[in-house]
């Protein structure tokens, strides 16, 4: 084996067998530094004659190319790897699922869904909304609604009053949605058949109340409206509402100024395991109260109490939704925690219907 062999040989093993480009360079300036092997055979080419000159030169020339091409080899290998190893570190694995979306973590807060399925309840009894401002006049508040200037009915409600005005009328925070009733019998010839939803304020707070709760109440007005219809109309709800197919009501005597007669309206249930189930059992649970509309309210909104009558009803929208999503503690409902909010709440999507299930 000649000198050059065996020289080319060594270097192409140390070529292959540098592990990384550091170790590939060394063996670059070890073969073709200006003190490398092959470089130091360049060098004899001085002291050789002519002829002998010119066949070692090729020979060595050739050494060269052939090292300088399996180190630009050897090196393209070791970049291709470093690649492929960097990659492997900091790749992301985008078969991983992603954080969910909104429709997927998003809530809706259980007043909102009760509202939402009272409203689909009651538009297929052929019932419209109706809404008002929250700030009212004790016109439309009391007066309207024949509580006269100093009644004691008027104490039956904690209001929260504004300052006097400058005609020294103080306005207030509606104390129930029944202004609401006065402003659409003002504003609508009948028949009238709406429900009244919203927020409604009274000086009161603990377990079951809150200084700001919500309320549902309905109005009819009709020439021929009365009790019977009244009691359809909520059975009806009452089973639709809390998804049983029968449901047993008791109507009690009671007092309202707005009504006359005036009941409570307590609805079949079974109290167990610390759970009401309604449409069974043998005990009864008060719900809303209701009544004929009172000759004095029709005549303070320029109806004839002689040509036209009707029914009204109302109940608290938080309450029933306690009652029927087994919430023991009102004020939950209003401190924003998002835990309560991911266990009570319910999916942005998942609209209640009547065909369809008002709380699937």
């Amino acid at each position: 084996m000649s000198e050059h062999t065996a020289l080319e040989q060594s270097i192409l093993g140390e070529i292959a067998a540098a592990p990384d480009e550091a170790a590939l360079e060394a063996v670059r300036v070890g073969a073709l530094g200006k003190k490398g092997s092959v470089s130091a055979l360049l060098a004899t080419l001085g002291r050789m004659a002519p002829d002998e000159r010119k066949t070692a030169g090729a020979a060595i020339n050739a050494l060269k190319d052939r090292v300088a091409e399996a180190l630009a080899a050897r090196r393209d290998v070791l970049k291709a790897a470093a690649l492929e190893a960097r990659l492997s570190a900091e790749k992301l694995d985008i078969t991983l699922p992603l954080r969910a979306g909104p429709t997927e973590t998003g809530r809706i807060h259980p007043i909102s869904q009760v509202m939402d399925e009272l409203i689909a309840i009651f538009a297929d009894l052929g019932f419209s909304v109706a809404e008002g401002p929250d700030i009212e006049t004790d016109d439309y508040n009391f007066t309207k609604l024949n509580f006269p200037e100093g009644h004691p009915a008027r104490e039956m409600h904690d209001t929260f009053f504004f300052a006097p005005g400058a005609d020294a009328k103080r306005k207030l925070l509606r104390t129930h949605t029944s202004p609401v009733q006065v402003r659409t019998m003002l504003a609508q010839k009948p028949p009238i058949r709406v429900i009244c939803p919203g927020r409604t304020y009274r000086v009161d707070s603990d377990q079951t109340h809150t200084p700001q709760f919500h309320q549902v109440e309905g109005l009819v007005i009709d020439r021929t409206a009365h009790m019977g219809h009244l009691k359809w109309v909520l059975e009806e709800f009452c089973k639709a509402f809390f998804e049983v197919k029968t449901v047993k009501m008791r109507f009690r005597p009671s007092f309202f100024p707005f009504t006359e007669p005036s009941m409570e309206v307590d609805i079949q249930c079974r109290r167990q395991g610390g759970e009401i189930r309604f449409g069974e059992g043998e005990d009864w649970l008060e719900i809303l109260g209701c009544g004929m509309v009172h000759p004095n309210v029709l005549r303070n909104v320029g109806l004839d109490p002689d040509v036209y009558q009707g029914f009204a009803w109302g109940m608290g929208i938080d309450r029933i939704a306690m009652l029927k999503y087994g919430m023991p503690d009102l004020r939950p409902f209003f401190e924003a925690d998002v835990r309560w909010l991911s266990h009570y709440g319910f999916r942005p999507l998942d609209f209640p219907t009547l065909a369809g299930g008002l709380s699937s």
